[in-house]
Protein backbone atom coordinates (compact mmCIF):
# COMPACT_ATOMS: atom_id res chain seq x y z
CA UNK A 1 0.00 0.00 0.00
CA UNK A 2 1.21 3.49 -0.90
CA UNK A 3 0.59 6.73 0.99
CA UNK A 4 -0.43 9.88 -0.84
CA UNK A 5 -1.96 13.31 -0.54
CA UNK A 6 -5.00 14.56 -2.43
CA UNK A 7 -3.70 17.67 -4.17
CA UNK A 8 -6.59 18.46 -6.52
CA UNK A 9 -10.32 18.13 -5.94
CA UNK A 10 -12.73 19.66 -8.42
CA UNK A 11 -16.10 18.12 -9.32
CA UNK A 12 -15.34 14.44 -10.05
CA UNK A 13 -11.61 15.03 -10.51
CA UNK A 14 -9.27 13.72 -7.80
CA UNK A 15 -5.49 13.89 -8.10
CA UNK A 16 -3.18 12.17 -5.62
CA UNK A 17 0.49 12.97 -5.04
CA UNK A 18 2.24 9.72 -4.04
CA UNK A 19 5.12 10.35 -1.66
CA UNK A 20 7.35 7.40 -2.57
CA UNK A 21 7.39 8.04 -6.31
CA UNK A 22 6.88 11.83 -6.01
CA UNK A 23 4.37 11.62 -8.85
CA UNK A 24 0.76 12.67 -9.27
CA UNK A 25 -1.93 10.19 -10.33
CA UNK A 26 -5.64 10.33 -10.94
CA UNK A 27 -7.37 9.16 -7.77
CA UNK A 28 -10.07 6.50 -8.03
CA UNK A 29 -11.89 5.87 -4.73
CA UNK A 30 -13.13 2.36 -3.99
CA UNK A 31 -16.89 2.01 -3.67
CA UNK A 32 -16.79 1.82 0.13
CA UNK A 33 -14.85 5.11 0.27
CA UNK A 34 -17.38 6.84 -2.00
CA UNK A 35 -20.20 5.80 0.29
CA UNK A 36 -18.39 6.45 3.57
CA UNK A 37 -16.98 9.95 3.30
CA UNK A 38 -16.31 12.96 1.11
CA UNK A 39 -12.75 13.34 -0.13
CA UNK A 40 -11.05 16.71 0.29
CA UNK A 41 -7.90 18.25 -1.05
CA UNK A 42 -5.41 17.77 1.77
CA UNK A 43 -6.63 14.29 2.69
CA UNK A 44 -3.88 11.78 3.37
CA UNK A 45 -4.87 8.55 1.65
CA UNK A 46 -3.53 5.02 1.29
CA UNK A 47 -4.00 2.84 -1.75
CA UNK A 48 -2.34 1.29 -4.77
CA UNK A 49 -0.81 2.55 -7.99
CA UNK A 50 -2.49 0.40 -10.64
CA UNK A 51 -0.85 1.84 -13.77
CA UNK A 52 1.05 4.90 -15.00
CA UNK A 53 -1.98 7.15 -14.57
CA UNK A 54 -4.24 5.83 -11.80
CA UNK A 55 -4.14 5.41 -8.03
CA UNK A 56 -6.89 3.43 -6.29
CA UNK A 57 -7.81 4.98 -2.93
CA UNK A 58 -8.44 2.28 -0.33
CA UNK A 59 -8.73 4.44 2.81
CA UNK A 60 -8.51 7.99 4.17
CA UNK A 61 -6.47 8.79 7.26
CA UNK A 62 -8.01 10.63 10.20
CA UNK A 63 -8.08 14.37 9.61
CA UNK A 64 -6.55 17.09 11.75
CA UNK A 65 -9.14 19.61 10.52
CA UNK A 66 -11.28 20.55 7.53
CA UNK A 67 -11.65 24.12 6.32
CA UNK A 68 -14.90 25.15 4.68
CA UNK A 69 -13.57 27.84 2.36
CA UNK A 70 -11.52 26.58 0.65
CA UNK A 71 -12.45 22.93 1.27
CA UNK A 72 -9.03 21.65 2.36
CA UNK A 73 -8.21 19.12 5.09
CA UNK A 74 -5.19 18.87 7.39
CA UNK A 75 -4.09 22.48 7.03
CA UNK A 76 -1.13 23.37 9.27
CA UNK A 77 -0.68 27.07 8.50
CA UNK A 78 -2.73 29.91 7.06
CA UNK A 79 -0.60 32.58 5.42
CA UNK A 80 -2.83 35.63 5.74
CA UNK A 81 -1.79 38.19 3.15
CA UNK A 82 -2.52 41.84 3.85
CA UNK A 83 -1.35 45.20 2.52
CA UNK A 84 -0.96 48.68 3.94
CA UNK A 85 -1.63 50.19 0.52
CA UNK A 86 -3.61 49.04 -2.56
CA UNK A 87 -5.83 48.04 -0.81
CA UNK A 88 -5.60 49.70 2.60
CA UNK A 89 -5.46 47.45 5.65
CA UNK A 90 -8.77 46.56 7.30
CA UNK A 91 -7.57 45.31 10.69
CA UNK A 92 -11.07 44.23 11.77
CA UNK A 93 -11.23 41.90 8.78
CA UNK A 94 -7.78 40.51 9.70
CA UNK A 95 -8.76 40.01 13.34
CA UNK A 96 -11.85 38.05 12.29
CA UNK A 97 -9.69 35.78 10.11
CA UNK A 98 -7.26 35.21 12.97
CA UNK A 99 -10.09 34.13 15.28
CA UNK A 100 -11.48 31.74 12.67
CA UNK A 101 -8.12 30.05 12.00
CA UNK A 102 -7.32 29.80 15.71
CA UNK A 103 -10.70 28.10 16.19
CA UNK A 104 -9.95 25.36 13.63
CA UNK A 105 -6.41 24.69 14.92
CA UNK A 106 -4.59 26.31 12.00
CA UNK A 107 -1.50 28.40 12.83
CA UNK A 108 -1.86 31.87 11.27
CA UNK A 109 1.06 33.96 10.06
CA UNK A 110 0.62 37.48 8.73
CA UNK A 111 2.32 38.56 5.52
CA UNK A 112 2.32 42.23 4.57
CA UNK A 113 2.76 42.34 0.78
CA UNK A 114 3.52 45.23 -1.61
CA UNK A 115 6.08 46.83 0.70
CA UNK A 116 7.78 48.18 -2.44
CA UNK A 117 4.86 50.62 -2.84
CA UNK A 118 5.26 52.28 0.54
CA UNK A 119 6.50 55.79 1.23
CA UNK A 120 8.08 56.81 4.54
CA UNK A 121 4.80 57.50 6.36
CA UNK A 122 3.33 54.25 5.08
CA UNK A 123 6.44 52.36 6.25
CA UNK A 124 5.85 53.81 9.72
CA UNK A 125 2.27 52.52 9.50
CA UNK A 126 3.57 49.10 8.44
CA UNK A 127 5.92 48.98 11.43
CA UNK A 128 3.16 50.07 13.79
CA UNK A 129 0.83 47.26 12.68
CA UNK A 130 3.73 44.80 12.72
CA UNK A 131 4.33 45.64 16.38
CA UNK A 132 0.61 45.23 17.16
CA UNK A 133 0.49 41.69 15.79
CA UNK A 134 3.91 40.58 16.99
CA UNK A 135 2.99 41.72 20.49
CA UNK A 136 -0.25 39.73 20.16
CA UNK A 137 1.84 36.62 19.47
CA UNK A 138 1.88 36.25 15.68
CA UNK A 139 4.67 35.79 13.18
CA UNK A 140 4.76 38.76 10.79
CA UNK A 141 6.69 38.79 7.50
CA UNK A 142 7.23 41.72 5.13
CA UNK A 143 7.11 40.76 1.45
CA UNK A 144 7.33 42.22 -2.02
CA UNK A 145 6.00 39.69 -4.49
CA UNK A 146 7.28 42.00 -7.22
CA UNK A 147 10.94 41.87 -6.11
CA UNK A 148 10.84 38.55 -4.28
CA UNK A 149 11.82 40.07 -0.92
CA UNK A 150 10.61 37.93 1.99
CA UNK A 151 9.59 34.92 -0.15
CA UNK A 152 12.39 32.69 1.16
CA UNK A 153 11.40 33.51 4.73
CA UNK A 154 7.87 32.27 4.01
CA UNK A 155 9.26 29.06 2.48
CA UNK A 156 11.37 28.45 5.55
CA UNK A 157 8.46 29.03 7.91
CA UNK A 158 6.09 26.56 6.19
CA UNK A 159 8.62 23.87 5.26
CA UNK A 160 7.06 20.39 5.36
CA UNK A 161 3.54 21.74 5.95
CA UNK A 162 0.18 21.97 4.21
CA UNK A 163 -0.65 25.65 4.08
CA UNK A 164 -3.05 28.02 2.40
CA UNK A 165 -2.89 31.62 1.30
CA UNK A 166 -5.79 33.68 2.58
CA UNK A 167 -6.79 37.29 2.83
CA UNK A 168 -8.90 39.91 1.09
CA UNK A 169 -9.03 40.24 -2.68
CA UNK A 170 -6.42 42.41 -4.33
CA UNK A 171 -3.56 41.90 -1.85
CA UNK A 172 -1.47 39.80 -4.24
CA UNK A 173 -2.03 36.23 -3.08
CA UNK A 174 -1.69 34.80 -6.58
CA UNK A 175 1.55 36.74 -7.11
CA UNK A 176 2.98 35.30 -3.89
CA UNK A 177 1.80 31.83 -4.87
CA UNK A 178 3.60 32.17 -8.20
CA UNK A 179 6.80 33.27 -6.46
CA UNK A 180 6.64 30.42 -3.95
CA UNK A 181 5.94 27.63 -6.41
CA UNK A 182 7.01 28.88 -9.83
CA UNK A 183 3.50 28.15 -11.11
CA UNK A 184 2.22 30.59 -13.70
CA UNK A 185 -1.19 31.69 -12.49
CA UNK A 186 -3.71 34.25 -13.64
CA UNK A 187 -3.31 37.31 -11.46
CA UNK A 188 -6.16 39.73 -10.75
CA UNK A 189 -5.58 43.45 -10.48
CA UNK A 190 -7.04 45.79 -7.90
CA UNK A 191 -10.09 47.60 -9.18
CA UNK A 192 -9.41 51.32 -8.81
CA UNK A 193 -13.13 52.04 -8.77
CA UNK A 194 -14.04 49.55 -6.07
CA UNK A 195 -10.72 49.45 -4.19
CA UNK A 196 -10.84 45.66 -4.06
CA UNK A 197 -9.65 42.79 -6.19
CA UNK A 198 -11.47 40.65 -8.72
CA UNK A 199 -11.06 37.09 -7.55
CA UNK A 200 -9.41 34.78 -10.10
CA UNK A 201 -8.96 31.48 -8.24
CA UNK A 202 -11.06 28.44 -9.20
CA UNK A 203 -11.10 24.88 -7.89
CA UNK A 204 -9.23 23.49 -4.88
CA UNK A 205 -5.63 22.65 -5.65
CA UNK A 206 -2.50 22.10 -3.56
CA UNK A 207 0.82 22.80 -5.25
CA UNK A 208 3.98 21.01 -4.03
CA UNK A 209 7.04 23.17 -3.40
CA UNK A 210 10.18 23.16 -1.29
CA UNK A 211 10.88 20.24 0.99
CA UNK A 212 7.57 18.42 1.39
CA UNK A 213 5.50 21.59 1.46
CA UNK A 214 2.11 22.04 -0.20
CA UNK A 215 0.21 25.26 -0.66
CA UNK A 216 -3.30 26.16 -1.75
CA UNK A 217 -5.03 29.42 -2.56
CA UNK A 218 -8.17 30.46 -0.71
CA UNK A 219 -10.83 32.53 -2.48
CA UNK A 220 -10.70 36.27 -2.01
CA UNK A 221 -13.06 37.35 0.78
CA UNK A 222 -15.13 40.52 0.82
CA UNK A 223 -16.08 39.93 4.46
CA UNK A 224 -15.54 37.45 7.27
CA UNK A 225 -17.66 37.22 10.41
CA UNK A 226 -16.11 35.27 13.27
CA UNK A 227 -19.57 34.73 14.77
CA UNK A 228 -20.38 32.46 11.82
CA UNK A 229 -17.76 30.05 13.19
CA UNK A 230 -17.39 30.79 16.90
CA UNK A 231 -19.92 31.28 19.70
CA UNK A 232 -20.05 34.82 21.01
CA UNK A 233 -18.90 33.93 24.52
CA UNK A 234 -15.96 31.90 23.14
CA UNK A 235 -14.40 34.57 20.93
CA UNK A 236 -12.30 35.85 23.84
CA UNK A 237 -10.52 32.47 23.87
CA UNK A 238 -9.07 33.13 20.41
CA UNK A 239 -7.41 36.45 21.16
CA UNK A 240 -3.98 35.15 22.09
CA UNK A 241 -2.89 38.11 24.14
CA UNK A 242 -6.00 37.88 26.36
CA UNK A 243 -4.94 34.41 27.51
CA UNK A 244 -1.86 35.81 29.27
CA UNK A 245 -4.06 37.39 31.95
CA UNK A 246 -6.19 36.06 34.81
CA UNK A 247 -9.27 38.06 35.70
CA UNK A 248 -11.16 38.15 38.99
CA UNK A 249 -13.99 36.09 37.49
CA UNK A 250 -13.19 32.94 35.45
CA UNK A 251 -16.01 33.68 32.98
CA UNK A 252 -15.04 37.35 32.57
CA UNK A 253 -16.17 38.77 29.22
CA UNK A 254 -13.56 41.56 29.44
CA UNK A 255 -16.26 44.22 29.15
CA UNK A 256 -17.94 45.57 32.31
CA UNK A 257 -16.78 43.16 35.01
CA UNK A 258 -14.72 44.52 37.91
CA UNK A 259 -11.24 43.10 38.35
CA UNK A 260 -10.75 42.50 34.60
CA UNK A 261 -7.03 42.06 33.96
CA UNK A 262 -7.49 42.33 30.20
CA UNK A 263 -8.99 45.83 30.44
CA UNK A 264 -6.15 46.84 32.75
CA UNK A 265 -3.66 45.50 30.23
CA UNK A 266 -5.30 47.61 27.51
CA UNK A 267 -5.04 50.71 29.71
CA UNK A 268 -1.34 49.99 30.21
CA UNK A 269 -0.86 49.44 26.44
CA UNK A 270 0.17 45.82 27.03
CA UNK A 271 -2.75 44.89 24.74
CA UNK A 272 -3.34 47.16 21.75
CA UNK A 273 -6.47 49.30 21.64
CA UNK A 274 -6.98 48.25 18.01
CA UNK A 275 -7.21 44.59 18.95
CA UNK A 276 -9.46 45.26 21.93
CA UNK A 277 -11.79 47.37 19.79
CA UNK A 278 -11.97 44.54 17.25
CA UNK A 279 -12.96 42.16 20.05
CA UNK A 280 -15.75 44.45 21.27
CA UNK A 281 -16.99 44.91 17.71
CA UNK A 282 -17.05 41.15 17.14
CA UNK A 283 -19.13 40.49 20.22
CA UNK A 284 -21.26 43.53 19.40
CA UNK A 285 -20.69 45.35 22.66
CA UNK A 286 -19.97 49.07 22.90
CA UNK A 287 -18.55 50.40 26.14
CA UNK A 288 -19.25 53.98 27.14
CA UNK A 289 -16.08 53.80 29.17
CA UNK A 290 -14.05 52.75 26.10
CA UNK A 291 -12.76 56.31 25.75
CA UNK A 292 -11.17 55.96 29.17
CA UNK A 293 -9.56 52.66 28.22
CA UNK A 294 -8.49 53.69 24.71
CA UNK A 295 -8.27 57.46 24.42
CA UNK A 296 -7.89 58.56 20.80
Amino acid sequence: MERGLVVDREAQLIEVYVFRSKRTYRGIPRGKIKKKTKIYAGDYVVGEVVDDSNFVIEDIEERKNVLIRPSIANVDTAIIVETIKEPELNNFFLDNLLVVYERVNVEPIIVFNKIDLLGEEEKDELNRWTDVYKNAGYEVIHVSAKSGEGIEKIKEFVRGQICILAGPSGVGKSSILSKLTGAKLKIGEVSEKLGRGRHTTTGVRLIPFGEGSFIGDAPGFSRVNALDFVKKDEIKNYFREFLRYRCKYPDCSHTREPGCSVKEAVKKSEISCERYKSYLKMIRVFLEELKEICPD
